[in-house]
């Protein structure tokens, strides 16, 4: 079977680099925007919008900028759902630091509309208000994609796309070779190798030789349970090692 890469750093890397690249990047642009918004509302400072000559009308800014705002929603609120719907799929970080991103790029639009009629109806503070509360989610999506990734490329146990808990798969893999006649106890150490995974399996057997032709069906087994499951490798053991799922 083919293998998806021999180095963990040019495959994991690649895609873990990509996700705290990206986390990075909110968790400068959120902490600057929140220093900016505090800042503002320490002082007090009242912002302005001018008015402008439209078709010979003079018009408040403020319209403009909301009507272009509310154009620009739909899009990151459809293709940010749909990310995050495939991402569980096909367990990709990547696309679902995307979807996060696109929620961000929504909701901090959502805010700056209402931070904008604020200041048109005179609650000069509802600017600075809406504006740290982007900050704060944008920081939060930061913290979360970039702790995501530092763990990944620490070659942690492999976890759900979201990093909620461990990956269901590990019990599976579990259940299917202690179910197999051969096999008194097993356990596993699984890998995230971006979008696919890499499993090493340890089986105590009953006795003490081993059919390779066992062990090599024990593999296939494996490697059917779940697409994302492309290296597999299956080891008999006396006792069962640490820092394994049994």
């Amino acid at each position: 079977m083919r293998r998806p890469g021999r180095s963990r750093t040019g495959f994991t890397g690649s895609w873990a680099s990509d996700t705290s690249w990206r986390g990075v990047a909110l968790l400068a642009i959120g902490g600057n925007l929140a220093v900016e918004s505090i800042g503002g509302l320490i002082r007090q400072e009242h912002p302005a919008i001018g008015t402008v000559q439209l078709f010979g009308q003079t018009i408040w800014l403020g319209w403009l900028m909301v009507a272009v705002m509310i154009l620009v929603v739909p899009g990151p609120f459809f293709y940010g759902h749909a990310k995050a719907k495939l991402a569980p799929k096909l367990h990709n970080k990547v696309l679902y630091a995307d979807a996060d991103m696109a929620k961000a790029d929504w909701t901090t639009t959502v805010a700056s509309v209402v931070g904008v009629l604020g200041i048109g109806v005179g609650l000069w503070w509802l600017d600075g208000a809406a504006a740290l509360f982007i900050s704060l989610g944008i920081v939060r999506d930061g913290y979360k994609n970039t702790r995501s990734a530092v763990l990944d490329l620490m070659d942690q146990r492999a976890r759900t796309h979201d990093d909620a808990e461990p990956h269901p798969l590990m019990r599976r893999i579990v259940r299917d070779l202690e179910a197999q006649p051969w096999v008194r106890e097993a356990s596993v150490r699984m890998r995230d190798m971006g979008q696919v995974f890499h499993v090493e399996a340890f089986v105590v057997p009953h006795r003490r030789r081993v059919r390779l032709d066992s062990v090599e069906d024990a593999r296939q087994r494996i490697a059917g349970l779940d697409w994302k499951v492309q290296d597999v490798v299956v080891i008999p053991v006396a006792t069962l090692p640490d820092q394994t799922v049994g």
